[in-house]
């Protein structure tokens, strides 16, 4: 699905290490959406696997929501990994071969970790792999209009590719089943964020390590005049109110393996849910 520079994004994921959970405000929102609808299912859960865990985002909130059950955390950068955060047991290494036996946990999270994958159908593999049947796969990931603001105004300017490209939510769902997993669900959710100077937009991406890796771009430093024609091409896309809108589609996917979703029955897309397995508040 991508062709990635994968040394390039673990390197710039150990620099951002430090700055990243004082400078994410993105993330921290769509990993908070995620465990909200984990709350939803009446779990029990000895073993929780966070895929791509970085600085720890979600490490409190699981403890929390699972206050008896093991966290493995783990992530590809060890800079990440050593951000303060509560008790969880972290591995480094990469999420394309993960080193754990096979049904050894019961819910695999993943937030945001799957757009700087190699191949994400890799990950849906070893996901399955080490799931317990049943268990639950949760991510959330970029569909392909995220960044398209960003992608037009140098599409107008250079034949180079400078944005990264995401995979469209019906291709994960057919790579999810697959890999084998059962009754997936996928939802799709359009969001804007406003700035009102595109290079406060530029600085939030390096911050958190979102810099072009594309195994194909531009090598060398872009010219003052290319960079400037880009910014003229972006403010084209400003609102009403004059600020810069950038629009991110969020992907959030759930997936079963063994019985399909305890009970859960999909019609016309949609899933329903017996009133078992829903928590009570």
């Amino acid at each position: 699905m991508h062709e990635l520079d994968q040394t390039l994004l673990r390197h710039a994921a150990d620099r951002a290490a430090a700055s990243f959970a004082a400078n994410d405000f993105f993330c921290a929102e769509v990993g908070a959406r995620l465990l909200e609808r984990l709350r939803l299912f009446n779990l029990e859960a000895s073993a929780i696997l966070d895929l791509g865990a970085g600085a720890g985002g979600m490490t409190d909130d699981i403890n929390r929501l699972y206050p008896h059950a093991m966290l493995i955390e783990m992530d590809w950068s060890e800079a990440m990994l050593q951000q303060p955060r509560s008790g969880s047991l972290r591995v480094c290494t990469d999420a394309h071969q993960l080193p754990l036996n096979a049904d050894t946990v019961d819910i695999v999270l993943s937030n945001m970790m799957l757009p700087g994958c190699a191949l994400p159908e890799l990950i849906f593999q070893q996901a399955h792999r080490v799931l317990r049947h049943p268990g639950v796969f949760l991510f959330s990931t970029l569909g392909p209009d995220s960044f398209k603001e960003l992608r037009s105004a140098w599409a107008a300017v250079d034949d180079a590719p400078h944005v990264h490209a995401f995979a469209d939510m019906h291709n994960i769902g057919d790579a999810l089943v697959q890999t084998g997993f059962r009754e997936p669900v996928m939802d799709v959710e359009h969001l804007t964020i406003t700035y009102a100077d595109p290079l406060a937009l530029v600085t939030d991406l390096r911050h958190v390590g979102a810099t072009n890796r594309l195994l194909n771009r531009r090598r060398g430093l872009t010219s003052p005049r290319l960079w400037n024609r880009m910014l003229t091409e972006l403010n084209r896309s400003r609102n009403a109110d004059g600020r810069l809108s950038i629009s991110l589609e969020v992907i959030t996917g759930q997936a079963w393996t063994g019985e399909a979703a305890r009970g859960v029955q999909m019609h016309e897309g949609e899933a329903h849910f017996p009133l078992s397995q829903l928590k009570k508040p």
